[in-house]
C-alpha cells in the first residue's frame, strides 16, 4: 500500500521540480540578456561621454579663428549640455540628433576659414570626433541589437509569463528623431566677413 502512495507522489514531486528548473532558467535568461542591454548601453553612454568631451576642445579651437561666429559656437554647446542632462535613451537620441545638426552648422562656418581647416590641431580634433562618430554609431546598433534580443524574449511565450511575474519590461531602443533623415539647414543671412 506504501508503495502505491509513493508512486503519485514521485510524479508530483518530479513535475515540481522540472516547473522550477524551467522557472529559475528563464529568469536567468532574462536578467543574462538585461545585462546586455546594460553592458550595450553603457558603450552608447561611452562613446556619447568622449564626443561631449572632443567638442569643447574643438569649440575653442573654432573661436580661435572665428570668434565672430558665436550663434553657431553658442547652438554646439548648448546641444552639448542637452546630451549631458539627457535621461533616457529617447531623450540622449534626441539630444544627439540637436547636436550633430549643430556640429553639421560648425563645419560648415569652419569652411569659410581655410587657415583654420590647416591648423593640425583643428584637424586631429575633427579626426578625433570622426572616430567618435564612427564608434557610436556601431555601439548603438549594438545596443538596439541586444534591445531586439531581451524585447523578444520578454513578448514571447513562456517569456512573457515570467516577465510578467518578475517585472521584466521592454527596453527603450535608441531611435533617431524623425527629422535626423534631413540635412541640417544652413542660414548665411548675417554673417560677416
Amino acid at each position: 500500500m506504501m508503495r502505491r502512495s509513493l508512486g503519485p507522489l514521485a510524479i508530483i514531486a518530479i513535475i515540481v521540480i522540472v516547473l522550477a528548473a524551467m522557472l529559475i532558467t528563464s529568469y536567468n535568461s532574462m536578467v543574462a540578456k538585461e545585462e546586455d542591454v546594460d553592458q550595450a548601453y553603457a558603450q552608447v553612454e561611452n562613446q556619447l561621454q568622449r564626443r561631449m568631451d572632443l567638442i569643447p576642445n574643438l569649440v575653442n579651437t573654432v573661436k580661435g579663428f572665428a570668434s565672430h561666429e558665436k550663434e553657431v559656437l553658442k547652438n554646439v554647446s548648448d546641444a552639448r549640455a542637452k546630451l549631458a542632462g539627457a535621461g533616457s535613451p529617447q531623450e540622449q537620441a534626441e539630444a544627439n540628433d540637436e547636436l550633430s545638426g549643430a556640429l553639421s552648422r560648425l563645419l560648415v562656418v569652419v569652411e569659410n576659414y581655410p587657415q583654420l581647416k590647416a591648423d593640425a590641431n583643428f584637424r586631429q580634433l575633427m579626426d578625433e570626433l570622426a572616430g567618435t562618430e564612427n564608434r557610436l554609431v556601431v555601439a548603438r546598433q549594438d545596443y538596439n541589437a541586444q534591445v531586439a534580443a531581451y524585447n523578444k524574449k520578454v513578448k514571447r511565450f513562456p517569456g512573457s509569463l515570467m516577465a510578467g511575474i518578475f517585472g521584466f519590461d521592454e527596453k527603450e531602443y535608441f531611435k533617431a528623431e524623425a527629422g535626423a533623415k534631413e540635412a541640417p539647414k544652413v542660414d548665411f543671412e548675417g554673417v560677416q566677413e
